[in-house]
């Protein structure tokens, strides 16, 4: 028999325990039920931040950096731009949709975004408003049917008294108009609102790599400011065979804001290209009269009598020659002119102010159009696919009037222009010909022109050096 030792008595009597682990149950389902000032001041700013109404329908911040950003971008003049919604990566859709309509802002307020396939009567039905209130909506003012022009995406904005009836619809046509029904006494009357954006000047610089759009594009500049440069630069330079690799060009133009945001641009102000290592330089000038044209920065104008291309950026594709093989006829015969290929249906303008002798069929030519300009001068245009509206025989155009469009009729193997120039009777190369210039700032313009014009240049020297010190 083993001797075994005794065992120690229990520290606490099995009563004790037992009460012990009741008092800490109980406490524990109090701290549960009955929480610390502490944790309940917790629980009710959450509450409180999730249900503040400029939050609503928009997603809690989780920390205090990300609130802090959230007010950096109100407060940007930018923020009215719209934000790309959070995707899903493998998915490549949407995580959430926007509802159809929103009631906020104040109690009757609604707001409902055009959808594919809208009509005016549908919103009406989407906003809880009866269709058939849709013609009495219109029938006050024949303006009122802009409201059934509206585009996809466009916010259509309504005002409802708590009966339902509607004393307000609202929308913006665009970033500087907007239109609005308003309920009178006899019916509904319609108002625009225009905002006038405030004009500032934008500067921009290109180096041609491949082509003058794609470089102009990279610069900031629209395809209509492209076109606009080269029509004011026309004269001087040949956009179809001119332009090289490495040419540059510097432009200030006019660009518009409404609310910080910009809403468009406006005119080009001064431009300088550098062709081949020479520099042509246009200022724009208003005179005293209101008449606005471009100048070089001496004073000369910038517009000849004629443009040197009557098609903007089309590739040469037969010159003027006296033994060129014609490619239909097969047999040697002269070709007075310089022929412009581009695509069927490119606008062709007029080289210079006349008067139309032919707006017609002519053999060959197909539709044809002649422009006689003063007593020296002849330009003809051929194998128009049709001329512009207004064209016509015994009628006048002006330098740079839309004539026609490229086209193949005649005695043609593709689409293309025929253009020829004709100098006191005689077939001469229009490629070639020096053109005569048309008249310089007027004498008692000369130093109003000078004052606008200088700041202008220096300004484009400025941005220039600056923008080439930032690439050292």
């Amino acid at each position: 028999m083993t001797n075994e030792p005794p065992k120690a008595p229990p520290l606490y009597p099995k009563t004790h325990l037992l009460a012990a682990s009741g008092i800490a149950a109980l406490l524990s389902l109090a701290l549960l039920v009955f929480p610390s000032s502490e944790v309940e001041a917790k629980k009710t700013n959450l509450n409180l931040d999730l249900m503040a109404p400029a939050d609503m329908g928009a997603e809690p911040s989780s920390t205090a950096s990300e609130d802090t950003v959230e007010e950096n971008a109100v407060a940007s003049p930018f923020a009215q731009i719209p934000q790309e919604p959070a995707t899903d990566e493998t998915a490549a859709t949407p995580l959430a949709m926007p509802p159809a309509v929103v009631e906020a802002k104040a109690p009757g307020h609604r707001e409902v975004v055009v959808a594919k396939g809208d009509t005016l009567s549908t919103l009406f039905e989407k906003v809880g408003l009866p269709t058939t209130a849709v013609h009495e909506v219109l029938a006050g003012d024949k303006q009122a049917k802009l409201f059934t022009h509206l585009r996809r995406g466009q916010t259509l904005e309504f005002e409802v008294t708590p009966e339902g009836q509607l004393t307000s619809m609202h929308t913006k046509v665009n970033d500087l108009e907007s239109i609005r029904l308003s309920k009178t006494a006899s019916g509904y009357a319609f108002s625009r609102t225009t905002k006038k954006p405030v004009t500032r000047e934008a500067y921009a610089h290109g180096v041609i790599n491949s082509s003058l759009s794609l470089s102009a594009q990279r610069a900031g500049l629209s395809h209509s400011q492209t076109m606009e440069m080269a029509s004011i630069l026309g004269y001087d330079i040949d956009f179809a065979q001119d332009i090289r690799q490495g040419d540059e060009f510097d432009v200030i133009y006019e660009q518009k804001f409404v609310d910080g945001k910009v809403v468009g641009t406006g005119n080009i102000l001064s431009v300088r290209f550098i062709n081949r290592g020479k520099a042509y330089t246009a200022i724009r000038y208003t005179s005293k009269q209101g008449t606005s044209s471009y100048y070089t920065a001496d004073g000369n104008s910038m517009r000849k009598a004629f443009i040197r291309t009557p098609v903007d950026f089309a590739r040469i594709s037969s010159r003027f020659s006296m033994g060129r093989k014609h490619p239909i006829l097969n047999k040697i015969r002269a070709h007075k002119g310089v022929d412009y290929a581009a695509p069927r249906g490119t606008p062709i303008k007029a080289a210079g102010d006349g008067k139309v002798i032919l707006a017609g069929r002519r053999g060959g030519y197909g539709n044809t159009v002649i422009i006689q300009h003063g007593n020296t001068y002849r330009t003809l245009y051929g194998h128009m696919q049709g001329f512009a509206k207004g064209v016509s025989t015994g009628g006048t155009v002006k330098q740079g009037q839309v004539i026609g469009y490229i086209g193949t009729t005649g005695l043609s193997t593709g689409p293309h222009l025929h253009y020829e120039f004709q100098v006191n009777g005689v077939h001469v190369d229009p490629l070639g010909q020096k053109l005569p210039m048309a008249d310089p700032i007027a004498k008692s313009e000369r130093q109003r022109f000078m004052q606008q014009s200088q700041p202008l240049m220096a300004r484009m020297d400025q941005e220039r050096s600056t923008l080439l010190a930032s690439k050292r």
